[in-house]
């Protein structure tokens, strides 16, 4: 087959793209949304996976996708990446319900920060060129300035922080951990593991980790937290805010990871920056969440240096001349 067969159309990236940032921008509202009727966050995190799995199920049952083949050595090895997706999930979700989702997006732009931090300690040691260590400066430099308030000097959310940075940490993980994984499993074609099972399967092992955290910080008040909610905004409103935001949450994984297939990270990296802005700007004006001078500036300081990171960490090393 010819590389120009093998080359995704314009037409189907720019609709991935699409895809990917609607739904992306759709979760967090309905997310924010739901969290906003119900104080029980890992509870909101467990049942979006459970939209996931329902709908991963109904593809492979009705054939609209091979279903994965795998081996318990196979499910075994997934283990860790499942369990960092449950973190990471839920530190996003849990940062988003207790703060602000612009707040949360600017935190989250510090992710290149500790995936940094976890290559260079986690062997084999991934080691980055000198310009991205570099550009970690203004990411860090950016988030600190919007965290700093006119007339009010430092002002943050410290428990949404601290999710934030939970979840940063363990997404760094499940990069590090999980590529050698991925790329063996997507690579044994008789395993049926492409970009989507791949993200399903562990969608699957994510969920499992969840349940034991609704039930060693939530399962206590449970009840009390739905019928409360249900009484204030209506079950079905509080139902169908969860349920959308665990739609959309599992269809934007499943766009970014086709888009990332068909065109590399670099280009993923970079339209992943462009799409928090995206975000910041749709959750400020939707949910009224206060933007000021420091809190744009900042962000804008992040963000940029997060996208300049994403080039820089990718860049080919030029090739050694050879000894005459």
């Amino acid at each position: 087959m010819s590389a120009t067969k093998d080359k995704p159309s314009t037409l189907k990236l720019v609709l991935l793209v699409g895809a990917w940032y609607a739904g992306n921008t759709l979760y967090n509202i309905y997310n924010k949304k739901a969290s906003k009727m119900m104080h029980a966050h890992w509870f909101i995190a467990c049942a979006q996976l459970v939209v996931g799995m329902v709908w991963s199920v109904v593809m492979w049952s009705t054939g609209l996708r091979k279903t994965p083949k795998l081996t318990a050595s196979d499910i075994t090895a997934c283990i860790p990446i499942g369990l960092c997706m449950c973190i990471a999930h839920g530190g996003s979700v849990l940062a988003m319900g207790v703060g602000a989702v612009s707040f949360a997006q600017i935190v989250k732009a510090c992710e290149p920060v500790f995936a940094a931090v976890v290559g260079l300690l986690v062997p084999p040691p991934d080691i980055k060129p000198p310009l991205a260590y570099a550009m970690l400066i203004p990411i860090v430099g950016g988030v600190g300035i919007a965290c700093v308030k006119e007339g009010k000097g430092i002002d943050i959310n410290v428990e949404a922080f601290m999710y934030a940075s939970i979840a940063n940490v363990a997404a760094a993980f499940k990069g590090k951990l999980g590529g050698s994984v991925t790329k063996a499993l997507k690579g044994d074609k008789s395993k049926n593991m492409d970009s989507a099972n791949v993200y399903a399967v562990n969608n699957f092992i994510s969920f499992f980790f969840t349940v034991p955290m609704v039930i060693i910080s939530e399962l206590p008040t449970l009840k009390e937290e739905w019928e409360h909610a249900a009484s204030e905004h209506g079950a079905q409103a509080v139902a169908m805010n969860i349920a959308l935001s665990g739609f959309f949450f599992y269809i934007y994984n499943e766009f970014a990871f086709a888009f990332t297939a068909n065109v590399g990270a670099v280009t993923s990296s970079v339209l992943n920056t462009a799409k928090r802005v995206i975000i910041i700007v749709v959750s400020a004006i939707l949910f009224n969440e206060a933007m000021d001078k420091n809190t744009v500036i900042g962000s804008a300081i992040a963000i940029s240096g997060t996208f300049a990171y994403s080039l820089a960490s990718k860049a080919k090393k030029a090739p050694k001349k050879k000894a005459e």
